[in-house]
Parts: structure tokens; C-alpha cells; sequence
């Protein structure tokens, strides 16, 4: 089957059908990550026959009996001297499986026999590894390269986010460069896609790299709240819209939260539920300047109790005014935000995390709801940043979010009407572990707190040791992916996004120089003696 194996080492000690260690020789030792395969015999179809397993080097070890811990320098010095040189490498492999045919797909078995002690080990060739990451053009989604093998692209099966997915890295490590391209990927399938977007990053997928339109600009729209943060001139994009929630559509309950009522407040949120009411009773629609006049009307009549309670109130409720997204009109899900084939960025900055709490429910609510009662045709794609602040972890939460409930739901029941969640977190240990155990599939870059690494250990069935030991020692850009997107566990380097990210870090160098070129200033440098002197 393949004419030009190269022979890296030959299986020793014990092996089993999940692992192996081979003795490696110096001039052909595979290093870490690096692919290798092995032939065995198994059943395939009811037929026994020759199969090639990949296996994938996890440990690289070189060992000496000359060079001993037991001897002092000026012995190893000697033992140099006299060139002795009894270096041992020894690699652990863990085994992938092997490539079978099943109803004309193909799919990964995992062998039932044991290696035997003396048997070859190849290099695994290009062809053979790319069997287990390449899918049918339609079906997936290109997202980078094997770290080892530059020359063999990765791609995820678009049919894994049927079991939602987690992409989760610590700050800086690549994950929002790497949604970036799960939405490139996305966008060329055609596929209808929401992106809950905190902090503006996603505002530039309608442009490339120099800000330039691309092919898919004009299916990608930008909702901008009237406080949307100044990281970005709004004139350099185009099919940009207002994202705005009418007033009086707010619940008492729902004004309470995004106003920052304790829950323990009854009479306070009683007197707001009074004030709406009243409102309610005298006509349809009212602002939130009615609102304020109601409560202060009520603050000067009634019992003391009351009196006090509709103050407090008013003094939450005003607090609104800053956030000018609460307005007279409701920007329609139905007929805006969602349209088939595009993406659509809810641009959430500039609000408080009440505000984008209760536009993270809106929003995430009222797609389900369409989904659920076939008022929209196409299956969505939910990306929710920052997730671990919209379902946040049941021991850290001081009240609950109104967004907790309708994420939990998509996570257990969205798969069933067509709607298919990506949460994104850089705390995976603050994030609700029921939502993060819906995730089946798990892109994970580097991560290097202990707590964080425990959340991800327990929310992966797929996550074994060895890959979770390796997390820390990720580079940025590169990511261990599992579960239902990927036929086996692989780390892929990231490719390079073809659109502008919105949410790199700051150039601090780059900032610096051009602020010395306006004020005209001459760098220096410290001198041998500590004093400044020009460059």
C-alpha cells in the first residue's frame, strides 16, 4: 500500500493495542507530536487483513548507563574522554487506530491486537495521516496544519458542531484569531451564524488583512449599540445597523437585573413593578424618562416604607440613561438579524454586563423560539464570547444571569431544533460545568492555570492525560482538538485568517515610536554607569 515506509525504530518492552514504546535510532528519531504507524492484522468487514495504525509519539526520552547520576563530574569527564557514547532514545506512541470503509465512509477503529516487542516502526507517510484528517470539501472545515507536518492540512467535520463545541485558551493564547477562522470556514459553506460579541472582535470579518472587502463581505453584518466602544470607526465597515431594545418591552424583573437590584430587594422591586404597572394601565408605550417621573411621584406619597422603596428604585432605574440602547424601537431577530448564510456580529461594548446579560437572553431566546417552531428555516450557529460571564459557574454566581437558563437550554436541546452552540471562555473553571460537558468537541489552546485545567479534564471525555499534560506547553496559535470535529484527537497549528482581527493586542512598541515621532523625541538608553545617553 505504501512502497516507501521509512523505518524510524522497532517496539520494545511491553505494548498493548492503545500504546507501545519503540527504541529509536539518532538519525531518524521522531520528535514529539510526530506522527508513526505500525502494520497489524484485524478485522475489517468480518475480513482479517493488513491494516496500517497511526500512532502519534507523546514522550521522547534519551537514557545512558555510562553517563550515571551516581558518578561526580570529573568520572563523566573520564567516561567522555574515553568516548564512550551508549545513548538509548526510547519513544511512547499512542495509538490512533487505523482507516476503515464503512457504508462508504470512512471511519476510525481502534485495533484489539497487541504489538509485538521487535516489530517495525515507520514513519507514518503524508498520505496516510492525511486520511485521518481530510474530509469531503462540503463537509469541512479547514483550519490549519499538524504541528509537525506543515505539509498536511488539518480540517474539522462542519457535522461535530451538532454536539456544540468549547473553544477555550487563556488570554492571548489565539482563541478569538481561532473562532475567526471556524467563522471564515463557516461563511464559505454558507452557513447563518450569530456572534455574541462583547468586546468587538469580530467587527472586521467583512475585511481582509489590509482592509480590503473580500468575497464574503457582503454577507456579514455588524449591529452596533448606540454605546459601542470607539476601538473602531464605524465608517470603515459597511452593512453595519443599529441594535436596540424598546423600553417599555423590558419586564419589571428584567429592569431589576440590568439595573442591578439585589434580589433580596422585595420592596424595591415592588415599587418598580408598581411604577410599571401604572405605566402599563395608562397606555401602551412609555420611555424610560416615565418611568423615572413615575418613581419619583412615588417617592414623595405614601407610607414611609413605600416612599423609601420607590427612592431606592429610582436611583437604580436612572442609572439606565447611560446605556442609550434602550430606546423606542426593538431591532427584529426574525427579520434582521437572522438572514440565511450570513453572519451577523452583535457588537455588545460599551454596555454594562447587566445590559449585554439581558441582550445575550433576547437574542439567544428569541433564535431558539424561531428554530423550535419552524419559523426559520435554516440551522444557526451561536458563538457566545466571554461565556463564562453570561453562564457563569453555579459557586461563583452572586444571582443568577438571565442568559444562564436559555444557554443551558440550547446546550441540552438545541441540537434537536437546529441550533448549534460555540461557547468561547478564557476561564473554563468559571463557566457552568453542565453547558461545558454539552460540548462534545473541544478546540483548546494553551492554557496553564491549574483550576482551568481541572474544568477542562472534567468536562472532556476525549482529553486524555497525556494531551492535558501538553496544554501549558502549547505555543500561541497552536491547539489540541477532541471529540465529535476531528475523526482523532490532533494538535494543529492555527492557520493564518484570512480576514482583519478585531481583538489583537495592543502593539505597545509600535504605539511608543509613533508617539516619540509626534512629540519629537529622541530615544535613548541606559549607559554602562546607569545614566541615560542618546542613542
Amino acid at each position: 500500500m505504501y512502497s516507501t515506509l521509512k523505518l524510524v525504530g522497532r517496539i520494545v518492552e511491553e505494548a498493548t493495542p492503545e500504546s507501545f514504546v519503540f527504541v529509536a535510532s539518532r538519525e531518524a528519531c521522531p520528535p514529539k507530536y510526530e506522527y508513526v504507524t505500525v502494520r497489524s492484522r484485524e478485522l475489517v468487514g468480518g475480513n482479517e487483513g493488513e491494516v496500517h495504525v497511526l500512532a502519534q509519539v507523546t514522550k521522547v526520552v534519551s537514557r545512558s548507563a555510562a553517563y550515571s547520576s551516581d558518578l561526580d563530574l570529573e568520572a563523566l569527564q573520564r567516561v567522555y574522554q574515553v568516548g564512550i557514547d551508549d545513548a538509548n532514545l526510547l519513544c511512547k506512541a499512542r495509538v490512533l487506530g487505523f482507516i476503515a470503509e464503512e457504508d462508504g465512509r470512512k471511519t476510525v477503529l481502534m485495533p484489539r491486537r497487541a504489538f509485538f516487542p521487535g516489530n517495525p516502526v515507520y514513519l507514518a507517510p503524508d498520505e496516510l495521516v492525511r486520511e485521518f484528517f481530510s474530509y469531503d470539501p462540503e463537509e469541512g472545515l479547514r483550519v490549519g496544519c499538524l504541528v509537525t507536518r506543515p505539509s498536511v492540512d488539518v480540517y474539522l467535520s462542519v457535522n461535530g458542531f451538532r454536539r456544540h463545541v468549547a473553544v477555550i485558551a487563556q488570554t492571548g493564547a489565539g482563541k478569538s484569531y481561532t473562532v475567526g477562522v471556524l467563522l471564515e470556514e463557516l461563511l464559505r459553506l454558507g452557513a447563518t451564524a450569530v456572534v455574541i460579541d462583547p468586546h468587538a472582535d469580530y467587527v472586521f470579518l467583512s475585511r481582509d488583512r489590509d482592509m480590503r472587502r473580500h468575497e464574503y463581505s457582503s454577507r456579514i453584518q455588524v449591529f452596533r449599540n448606540p454605546n459601542s466602544s470607539g476601538r473602531y470607526d464605524p465608517s470603515q465597515l459597511d452593512n453595519t445597523h443599529e441594535l436596540t431594545v424598546k423600553f417599555s418591552e423590558l419586564e419589571p424583573y428584567e429592569i431589576a437585573s440590568i439595573a442591578g437590584m439585589p434580589e433580596q430587594w422585595t420592596n424595591v422591586q415592588r415599587a418598580l413593578k408598581k411604577a410599571i404597572d401604572l405605566l402599563r394601565k395608562n397606555g401602551g408605550d412609555y420611555t424610560l424618562d416615565d418611568l423615572l417621573g413615575v418613581l419619583n411621584e412615588m417617592s414623595q406619597s405614601g407610607g414611609s416604607i413605600e416612599r423609601a422603596a420607590a427612592f431606592r428604585a429610582y436611583n437604580r432605574v436612572v442609572r439606565l440613561k447611560r446605556f442609550k440602547v434602550f430606546g423606542d424601537r426593538t431591532t427584529s431577530v426574525e427579520d434582521e438579524i437572522l438572514k440565511p448564510g450570513f453572519v451577523s456580529v452583535l457588537d455588545l461594548s460599551g454596555l454594562n454586563d447587566a445590559s449585554q446579560d439581558y441582550i445575550t437572553s433576547w437574542i439567544l431566546d428569541s433564535i431558539f423560539r424561531l428554530r423550535r417552531d419552524g419559523e426559520f428555516d435554516q440551522p444557526v450557529f451561536v458563538v457566545v464570547e466571554e461565556a463564562h460571564r453570561f453562564v457563569p459557574a453555579k459557586e461563583r454566581r452572586g444571582r443568577s444571569t438571565l442568559s444562564s437558563a436559555i444557554i443551558n437550554t440550547i446546550a441540552s436541546e438545541g441540537r434537536k431544533f437546529g441550533v448549534f452552540l460555540t461557547l468561547v471562555t478564557q476561564r473554563p473553571s468559571r463557566i457552568d460545568s453542565d453547558s461545558l460537558s454539552q460540548c462534545n468537541s473541544q478546540i483548546i489552546l494553551r492554557i496553564t492555570n491549574p483550576a482551568d485545567q481541572q474544568a477542562v479534564a472534567a468536562a472532556s471525555e476525549r482529553l486524555s492525560l497525556e494531551l492535558m499534560e501538553d496544554l501549558p506547553g502549547l505555543n500561541v496559535g497552536e491547539a489540541v482538538i477532541v471529540g465529535e470535529l476531528t475523526r482523532v484527537p490532533v494538535i494543529v497549528k492555527v492557520r493564518r485568517r484570512l480576514t482583519r482581527e478585531g481583538g489583537a493586542d495592543i502593539d505597545l512598541v509600535g504605539e511608543l515610536r509613533r508617539t516619540r515621532q509626534a512629540l519629537n523625541l529622541t530615544p535613548t538608553r541606559y549607559g554602562v554607569s546607569g545614566v541615560f545617553s542618546e542613542v
